[in-house]
């Protein structure tokens, strides 16, 4: 068993091969020595949101979330913007951690992969609902990185070394906070 903090990464996108998935995926392969990510796929059976099931025993796939959320040094999120906000899926997803604890003062950051200009919508909205969840959003870890399809391999990874190292350095930034987080709480 690794002793790795874990950066799980949340993927915005239902859609197989999103450049938002490419993104993770590409964290993934990139990720400094120091961590290990983890790609939570489980989201799209999460049932819609509604407070009366948010509580003890919690549907399965919201107590699995929430589990992988706990068991994670930090969160990474990539997500596109519909309609100037967040997928309404992703927001489900989002809103079930709104009633539980695990998210809360966890270092969390994103990556707008979206084509300049765009995204901001999705930001805005991550910003609002992060900041009700009490997650400890790391503004120097959050970053744009306009992925083009052709950059993206057979593989779903992107090729392009500027975006494969500013990926590397997100993470690394995220461990830093984690680790920073982790000494205080030995002291």
């Amino acid at each position: 068993m690794s002793t790795l903090p874990v950066v799980l990464l949340l993927s915005g996108s239902l859609r197989t091969g999103s450049s938002n998935e490419a993104v993770l995926r590409t964290a993934r392969a990139v990720a400094p020595s120091q961590v290990r990510t983890v790609m939570y796929d489980g989201w799209a059976a999460l049932p819609h949101f509604n407070p009366d099931d948010d509580t003890d025993p919690l549907p399965a796939p919201v107590a699995e979330l929430r589990a992988a959320i706990d068991e994670a040094a930090a969160v990474l999120i990539c997500t596109p913007e519909y309609a100037g906000t967040l997928p309404g899926a992703f927001k489900n997803l989002l809103d079930w951690t709104v009633g539980g604890t695990e998210i809360c003062d966890k270092p969390v950051a994103w990556v707008n992969a979206a084509a300049p200009g765009r995204g901001q919508g999705a930001e805005e909205t991550l910003r609002t609902v992060l900041g009700y969840t009490g997650a400890n959003i790391v503004e120097s870890a959050c970053a744009k990185i306009p992925v083009d399809r052709r950059m993206v391999d057979a593989d779903g990874v992107i090729t392009d070394e500027e975006v494969r190292e500013q990926l590397g350095k997100v993470l690394g930034l995220l461990a830093q906070v984690h680790g920073r987080a982790a000494s205080l709480d030995q002291a």
